[in-house]
């Protein structure tokens, strides 16, 4: 398929290139959240990492507003059961906002990527709802990950790079910017270098990735690739670790452990980071079945711990 991109577009994805025009984290009417004074990065709670304690979404804002976390991503299905319930997201995005937290970003799987044209269509629409929900809380960004070419080989990337664009401009509609999101078990945006490519060619001023550690390592990419993002247009980076066993190639979500836990070169992913630019949130994202059994705000606490004493190791 042919992709035309016209020079005001070509030069709208410089400057995105260069990392200008970011939308800023912050909360509804507070200023712009920049790490502090001598701090590279801010830190974000992503709730899966206590989803096994099954909490409702306003307790678990409340544990990453106590555990001392800057910001929350929280999952779509969990703010659709909050507002299931009755619950009014409003008062939740104030609630947010008055514990000093931002949304920087929240999870969903809506399927954008599919080859199916009516399975594409119903996706879209799904991501509209989902998008409506997220900017309802006051949040900015929402995850485009490859649910729906999970099991694909061989997909057109430049088929995926037109979707996304196409998904960046529903995204401006509905204020809410989606993600595209690499997953190291797919078969399809599994690799550092196939994001790379589909956010080139997309050629649109907001394209933007969240990379995890777990998923560069589970996709076979060197982390050194990190060295050729624009940090500045990642606003999140996923930070968990991993055992050496099970091998790279057969293991999974729940052997995810806390920074500086496993042998992955965690100091080195945050220096590539730090060195690309990226002043975004750190957020620990994890799914181990040990941690659901534990107190949560304690994970939480353990987690914000373990992340910032990582960085002070990598970057002193």
């Amino acid at each position: 398929m042919t992709m035309r991109c016209s020079r005001r577009q070509a030069i709208a994805s410089a400057a995105a290139c260069a990392g200008v025009g970011l939308i800023a984290d912050r909360p509804a009417g507070a200023p712009a959240q920049r790490p502090k004074a001598g701090a590279p990065f801010r830190y974000c709670f992503n709730t899966a990492t206590i989803m096994g304690q099954k909490l409702p979404l306003d307790r678990e804002v409340e544990i990453a507003a106590q555990a001392g976390y800057q910001a929350i991503e929280p999952w779509v299905r969990k703010i659709e059961e909050f507002a299931s319930a009755g619950k009014s997201l409003d008062d939740l995005r104030k609630r947010i906002g008055d514990l000093g937290l931002v949304v920087p970003r929240a999870i969903g799987f809506a399927d954008w990527i599919n080859d199916d044209d009516n399975k594409r269509a119903a996706g879209l629409e799904q991501m509209k709802r989902d998008m409506e929900r997220v900017a309802r809380i006051g949040g900015l960004r929402i995850a485009a990950p490859p649910a729906g070419a999970y099991n694909v080989s061989g997909m057109d990337l430049l088929r995926v790079a037109e979707r996304y664009r196409n998904l960046l401009e529903l995204g401006r509609q509905m204020g809410v910017v989606p993600q595209l999101e690499l997953w190291g078990g797919s078969k399809t945006l599994r690799r550092l270098g196939e994001v790379a490519f589909v956010l080139t060619e997309a050629a649109h001023p907001d394209a933007c990735t969240v990379l995890d550690a777990f998923h560069i390592y589970r996709g076979g990419s060197d982390f050194a690739g990190l060295r050729h993002f624009n940090g500045r247009l990642m606003h999140v980076f996923h930070m968990n670790d991993y055992p050496a066993e099970p091998p790279r190639e057969k293991i999974t979500d729940q052997y995810r452990v806390f920074p500086g836990d496993g042998v992955a070169p965690t100091s080195a992913i945050l220096r590539y980071l730090h060195e690309g630019g990226f002043q975004g949130f750190l957020s620990l994202e994890l799914f181990n079945p040990r941690y659901f059994k534990q107190d949560p705000l304690e994970v939480a606490r353990t987690g914000l711990e373990k992340m910032k004493s990582a960085v002070a190791k990598a970057l002193g």
